[in-house]
């Protein structure tokens, strides 16, 4: 069981000190090991050694990506793939001590990932090595600690080997660590698995499986209560084991049974979770207690009719993400996450691929709370390496795969957000031989046994060419994924209609999702992608721009086109061409830079309205219906007036939608808003804070890129300030950004429990901005 499990699902448990007074019988304590490390951006000799002076290394709490600090060159080792910032070793260490009770339990560290390849010592003892940067993994300090006097912790975190991603993949302790002490009688880490089976309004029968171990020195005699919680906190049901007898040193699996009535079940609209309360117990002595959330839902694919929810036949409408969160890096608040759930929900996304490898615990915490559904990825390489990726996970796959899909399983299966495993992104592998078709197996046989109520697929890399359709390979497959090529996954189901078949990777263009939408058969696609991410972009670029959404969460066209599509909710969304008479770019807005000689406007309107009318300084254009394909944009042609250019949405004859574009005038001021009006003091919170140049009636002024600097006053900090310039190599750790597009970003923390935050931006020539945020 891991402490992940335990906050599952934002179901906050009270944390207490290392030091508080507790017997060695009583359940878990767990402590946040995030804050006050020591910490070096070199390879410090014998820094691992208690007796090591780290007074001169710099003060940081974690999460921690130094890379991110940059600077930029293209120089840097990371290459195209790290987005040229700088690779490189470094050091971490951390001084603590435990009360004298402590001798008598089993104290673990857990680390949510370290990026890459970390060696971890306690007091000087090894305690072993993780490749893998995006691994969770758990050590024991049990045996090298000393009880009422100072530990030292230390990490060494190796990403020096480069190009090692194809993407930005940050350095350091990026995600968190925690300290946990259980009694010698505890649940296993990662040893609670629930699952349901018999749904349906009436009832679910509710599987426990438990993997208690014990530790002591003697037998013990064990016996589980679990308690299942509904969502409204009421007790649903219960179970209580038979008494079981653990010899000293073993481990025992218990399984329980019980039934919910009328369960609630977890869905896309009402994403539901029900808590099961575990208690070891030595006779009346309590041992150990977890908590884990689980959702009661009933997913299924078919090879005819695609993907099944609750009953349900709905199409999987996804996006790929990468782990990074722009300016933040790869140490990424969970509120930076919840925002662009948020965001990519309005425009109808309702699933997440998470390429390509584990994601950090609570991001799956909030896919679970927000209803999306997961496909769940581990490798972007198998043994044969990638180009901008030579020296990647590829050089350890052979020796790591096994335990590292373990723990992802193991760590995931909880999670009602996750329908479908992936293991792998267009594999170079040879996928046409024995040794190809083992590779596959033996990762799809693992995960069955680990987790037998979810299907298996993995993202084929141009599978005509690599004969998995012909050799056999592709029906070893639960799942027949595949990126892009929709064509020739059509043409593999109707060669064999019982294949189940689901798009993993396609692009944004109207012909892919046409394509997904009017064969059945296929459960879904995932897009290439939803936000722009850092790296895997050629100089002078260093972003990679495929989101729906750039980095700071601003919408593309592609985001409104696709709104169009995939949600229920009535929008217009108007554009024109850039340049006179059709030429140049969509963009939206009804300020020509060209104004003199841009008399023929060219436009065009997302609807997934009825009818749409336009209107130019309260004159119609005319309205125009819902196209028969359902998925074209309307268009009009106009000469050019300034003014207000309106689009009217309607059903059955009622506006239901509008949106006005108006010329804008001289850059005169900077307008800020924030994403959200609270914070809380907690590194997973943060806002966004947007500064938008406008003319003096607050009209965008899409040209400006003036040099914007941000301050605050009160209980807040800037933590990074950004753009959406795919080009721009600004530093992210100042607290000065040029507008892109007329807008820029400043990402801001709490830093007290209580008060207001000011944040104010100016720029030469500007009126300045402010607004101010509540610390709660």
């Amino acid at each position: 069981m891991t402490l992940r499990s335990i906050l599952f699902s934002g179901l906050m448990l009270t944390v207490l000190a290392v030091t508080t007074t507790t017997h060695a019988q009583s359940p878990r304590v767990i402590q946040s090991f995030d804050k006050d490390w020591h910490f070096s951006r070199d390879d410090s000799r014998g820094a691992e050694a208690p007796a090591f002076n780290d007074a001169s290394w710099r003060s940081v709490d974690l999460p921690h990506d130094w890379s991110i600090e940059g600077p930029y060159d293209r120089n840097n080792t990371t290459g195209r793939g790290g987005g040229y910032l700088p690779g490189g070793i470094g050091w971490y260490r951390k001084s603590f001590t435990l009360n004298e009770v402590a001798k008598d339990s089993r104290v673990f560290i857990e680390f949510d990932a370290v990026m890459a390849n970390s060696d971890v010592w306690i007091n000087g003892h090894h305690l072993g090595k993780r490749p893998n940067g995006y691994a969770s993994f758990q050590y024991e300090l049990t045996g090298y600690l000393d009880a009422g006097r100072p530990n030292i912790l230390a990490v060494r975190a190796d990403n020096s080997l480069q190009p090692a991603s194809r993407w930005y993949a940050g350095a350091g302790i990026y995600r968190h660590v925690r300290l946990v002490m259980t009694s010698p009688v505890h649940v296993a880490h990662l040893g609670s698995y629930i699952t349901a089976s018999g749904i349906s309004t009436a009832k679910a029968d509710i599987h426990i499986q438990t993997t208690v171990d014990n530790q002591s020195a003697s037998a013990q005699t064990i016996t589980l209560q679990t308690m299942l919680m509904a969502p409204d906190g009421a007790i649903a049901a219960t179970a209580v084991s038979l008494p079981q007898k653990i010899a000293a040193g073993a481990s025992a699996v218990i399984l329980q049974k019980t039934t919910v009535s009328s369960p609630v079940l977890w869905g896309l609209v009402n994403p539901q979770l029900y808590k099961a309360v575990t208690t070891v117990l030595v006779g009346k002595d309590k041992r150990d207690e977890v908590s884990n959330a689980f959702g009661i839902r009933d997913a299924r694919f078919d090879a005819a009719t695609g993907f099944w929810l609750n009953g349900i036949n709905l199409k999987i409408k996804g996006v790929c993400l990468h782990h990074d969160g722009g300016a933040v890096g790869a140490a990424v608040p969970l509120a930076v996450w919840e925002r662009r759930l948020d965001l990519l929900k309005a425009v109808g996304v309702n699933a997440i691929r998470t390429a390509h490898n584990a994601v950090a615990p609570g991001f799956l915490d909030l896919c679970d709370r927000k209803g999306f559904l997961v496909m769940d990825e581990t490798f972007d390489a198998w043994t044969a390496g990638k180009s901008n990726a030579e020296n990647g996970y590829n050089l350890y796959f052979s020796e790591w795969w096994e335990r590292d899909t373990r723990d992802v399983i193991l760590k995931d299966r909880n999670h009602p957000s996750i329908i479908i495993y992936s293991v792998g992104n267009e594999i170079r592998d040879n996928l046409n031989n024995e040794e190809g078709f083992h590779r596959y197996t033996m990762q799809q046989d693992l995960i069955h046994s680990l987790d037998s109520t979810r299907p298996v697929t993995m993202a084929l890399f141009r599978p005509a060419s690599s004969h998995v359709y012909e050799n056999g390979l592709a029906d070893k497959m639960d799942i027949v994924g595949q990126n892009y090529r929709e064509n020739e996954l059509i043409a593999a189901h109707n060669a064999k209609p019982q294949r189940k078949t689901i798009g993993t990777e396609t692009r944004h263009e109207q012909g892919a999702w046409v394509l997904m939408r009017d064969n059945a058969f296929i459960a879904g696609q995932f897009l290439w992608t939803g936000f722009d991410y850092l790296g895997e972009s050629d100089w002078p670029r260093v972003v990679d721009g495929s989101g729906l959404y750039d980095r700071t969460g601003i919408a593309r066209n592609i985001a409104y086109q696709r709104q169009s599509w995939w949600s229920d909710q009535p929008m217009v969304y108007v554009m024109r061409k850039e340049q006179n008479a059709g030429a140049g770019d969509w963009i939206s807005d009804w300020s020509p830079t060209d104004i003199d000689t841009y008399d023929e406007a060219r436009i065009q309107v997302f609807s997934n309205c009825d009818e749409v009318e336009l209107f130019l300084n309260g004159k119609s254009l005319g309205a125009k219906p819902q196209p028969d394909d359902n998925a074209s944009p309307r268009s009009w042609s106009t000469a050019f007036e300034k003014g207000t250019l309106k689009a009217v949405g309607r059903n059955k004859g009622k506006t239901v939608a509008e949106q006005d574009l108006s010329t804008a005038g001289k850059a005169a001021k900077l307008v800020l808003h924030t994403d959200k009006p609270f914070i809380q003091n907690n590194w997973d919170d943060v806002v966004y804070v947007y500064a938008t140049v406008t003319d003096e009636k607050g009209n965008p002024v899409l040209t400006a890129d003036n040099k914007v600097t941000f301050s605050t006053a009160g209980p807040g900090v800037i933590a990074a300030v950004d753009n959406g310039d795919l080009s721009s190599v600004e530093p992210f750790n100042v607290k000065e950004r040029r507008a892109y597009k007329g807008t820029c970003i400043a990402i801001v923390k709490a830093n007290a429990a209580t008060g207001t935050i000011r944040i104010a931006a100016r720029a030469d020539g500007l009126q300045d901005g402010s607004a101010t945020v509540t610390v709660k």
